[in-house]
């Protein structure tokens, strides 16, 4: 909450029960001329928003009991006055609570060297779009970059935090109006639209999003990224993120359908997994169960056709670096690729089938279908939550055999799967946003700070940035590095 927003509620709160005493000592006057001095600079200085109608409400009803009241009167009591204050007590409730669980949030401010520019790309494939029933439809793409920049901001206006299409769907996810999250135009953001990309060569990373979340909802994390001098291209799966306005106007949001069809038969594929577990099984006798039950699990084809969105992407870079508004800037021999929960899993496949990639990084993604066989020939980043101990932990089993290169098994302790996205920045309940007990900022440097020393390491190779510095300095993080199969 801002600051005045906290005064104006901290007034409306207290008022009503030490309005009398006031009046004795102040006139209804000068405490009226304060009520109005807080309201106008909270309009002026932080702006309205919804969340605070209920306060808004309240100052109403402030002001017109300070202008009616009789301080010296005796009170007394009656079943119209008791229900009043519960009437009040119910509004107060209310009126803190919305603007504490859809705050106004400040994101992370970006330690690099570099501002940070983004473009949007867009692009139609030859790929047949399977998500919709036109058998003509094409699979269409757009695409957020995230890229350093050296030019001047002043006097320029910072991009508003995340786009309409990802805000559209998001309300309609929670079952919001569409104005809803029109407060989030108030949030400060620190990349600049259309600015000049800076002067060198920039390693590539490609990032896949969480399913049915906001492609565009990690503000905080591919910011950081650009600012220390990489180029995210942030993937928008169409129809399976919560939504994308493309240039001609027109937009797809998550297809909800599709997601039932899909997953209609998931319990029965993935019950053998949660029964073993459950049982108490041992690793020996949990791996042929989990083996065969994790390649049909229908998240495994939806990190197939992410994986073919990405690979299909490494094939435009050459393009994108030979004209447009990243000309000469992309470094295609130092290509990345990460990504969030099933996006993860999506780079994990990009990794093992295009030898273009030269590191990879999973943050909290379940590595679905035949991985299990195989190891990486890449250097590569798993990044756990703290998942409860009865949590089914598939991923022991998946990455079996790490990787030839080295392999980095991390956890973050105190998180939850969406520690890694702007959620609790966004929400900052816990229980409301399924995070962890940790704070929100320290969970993103931590997890911004590992994913860009593992980058550091493997695609720019830096000295003295290996991502194992990391443990020593963050108690939260636990890391344990592989080379090989085996502990280094």
């Amino acid at each position: 909450m801002r600051i005045f927003e906290i005064l104006l509620l901290a007034a409306v709160t207290l008022l009503p029960f030490v309005k009398r005493p006031l009046l004795r000592r102040i006139h209804a006057d000068y405490l009226l001329l304060f009520l109005c001095v807080l309201l106008a600079l909270h309009l002026i200085v932080e702006g309205w928003r919804w969340q605070m109608v209920p306060a808004y409400v309240l100052l109403v009803l402030v002001a017109w009991r300070l202008k009616t009241v009789d301080g010296f009167a005796s009170v007394k009591f009656s079943w119209f006055r008791g229900l009043g204050y519960v009437l009040l007590c119910w509004l107060l409730v209310i009126g803190w609570v919305l603007p504490m669980v859809l705050p106004v949030f400040s994101l992370p401010e970006p330690r690099g060297s570099y501002r940070v520019g983004t473009a949007l790309i867009y692009e139609q494939t030859d790929r047949d779009e399977e998500i919709t029933e036109d058998p003509n439809d094409k699979r269409e793409l757009l695409y957020k970059i995230w890229y350093p920049s050296e030019a001047a901001i002043t006097n320029m206006k910072a991009e508003p935090y995340v786009d309409q299409a990802s805000r559209a769907g998001f309300a309609t996810k929670y079952g919001l109006p569409p104005a809803a999250l029109d407060y989030l135009d108030k949030v400060q953001t620190y990349v600049y639209p259309g600015i000049s990309v800076a002067y060198g060569r920039f390693p590539v990373l490609l990032f896949s999003h969480g399913y049915g979340s906001k492609a565009t909802g990690y503000y905080a994390l591919l910011t950081e990224l650009a600012s220390q001098g990489y180029v995210v291209v942030n993937m928008n799966h169409t129809y399976e993120s919560l939504g994308v306005s493309f240039p001609d106007g027109h937009s797809a949001s998550f297809d909800y359908d599709y997601q039932r069809r899909i997953s209609a038969n998931a319990m029965a594929t993935i019950e053998p997994i949660a029964n073993v577990f459950k049982q108490g099984l041992n690793y020996e006798e949990r791996h042929p169960i989990v083996r065969e039950a994790i390649k049909d699990y229908f998240e495994g084809a939806i990190q197939e056709r992410w994986a073919e969105d990405m690979m299909g992407t490494i094939d435009l870079l050459e393009e994108w670096n030979a004209k447009g508004p990243l000309k000469g800037a992309l470094d295609l021999k130092r290509l990345g690729v990460f990504g969030h929960s099933v996006g993860g899993g999506a780079a994990g496949k990009v990794a093992m089938n295009d030898k273009r990639i030269k590191a990879a990084a999973n943050l909290d993604g379940i590595q679905w279908g035949t991985m299990i066989d195989s190891s990486y020939h890449v250097p590569y980043l798993y990044l756990s939550a703290d998942w409860p101990a009865e949590h089914e932990d598939i991923n022991a089993h998946v990455y079996a055999h790490k990787s030839q290169d080295l392999f980095y098994e991390c956890k973050l302790l105190q998180s939850g799967h969406p520690n890694f996205m702007d959620i609790p920045f966004m929400v900052p309940v816990p229980a409301l946003a399924g995070t962890g007990a940790m704070d929100p900022y320290e969970g993103m440097e931590i997890a911004s700070r590992l994913v860009t020393s593992f980058f550091d390491t493997h695609l720019k190779q830096l000295p003295d940035t290996e991502p194992e510095k990391l443990s020593a300095v963050h108690d939260l993080l636990e890391l344990r590095v592989y080379e090989g199969g085996f502990t280094r």
